[in-house]
């Protein structure tokens, strides 16, 4: 088992299996794209154990306080980190995490996008520590969210050589 496994069981946290997309949803491209030593991940969104979009749904600031946008977003980085483990096969090749855009579904007026993403920040950071999991990002709200979803993320890292 990787380190980052282990970090993973030791906080009772588990990968999702693979994305289960929405019936009659096509998904024409990869989830995680990998070029040399640059590693692209697609926008995923929250997921369930059972591979499904894990609710729950709507906007934050409106459907979602803080707290479920934040646990949301650790969601998001289960789901990264799943594609990323079946794309690269051991998480500890990753040498830096690059940059995070987070996108929050926010209801009119809502200003607290970064409180969100950092459900996303904190786990990876607690996952790969200040200078691996260090990486720039930002945090912007959106008027709407595919399915509905209450955050998207995507990034950017590089493998270890």
């Amino acid at each position: 088992m990787s380190q980052i496994e282990s970090r993973l069981a030791s906080l009772g946290l588990q990968l999702p299996p693979a994305i289960v997309a929405p019936g009659g949803v096509a998904l024409p491209f990869k989830f995680v794209h990998v070029l040399g030593n640059r590693v692209l991940i697609s926008g995923h969104g929250p997921q369930g154990a059972d591979g499904r979009m894990a609710g729950p749904m709507g906007k934050v600031g409106a459907d979602l306080s803080v707290q479920e946008g934040y646990h949301a977003a650790r969601l998001v980085a289960l789901s990264m980190l799943g594609s990323l483990k079946r794309a690269i096969g051991d998480l500890d090749r990753v040498e830096a995490w690059g940059r995070v855009l987070g996108m929050v579904n926010s209801a009119p007026g809502f200003i607290r996008q970064p409180e969100v993403i950092n459900g996303f920040s904190d786990l990876i950071l607690a996952l790969y520590g200040s200078e691996r999991g260090a990486h720039a990002r930002s945090a912007v709200g959106m008027a709407e969210l595919p399915f509905n979803i209450p955050v998207e993320i995507e990034g950017e890292l590089t493998l270890k050589p």
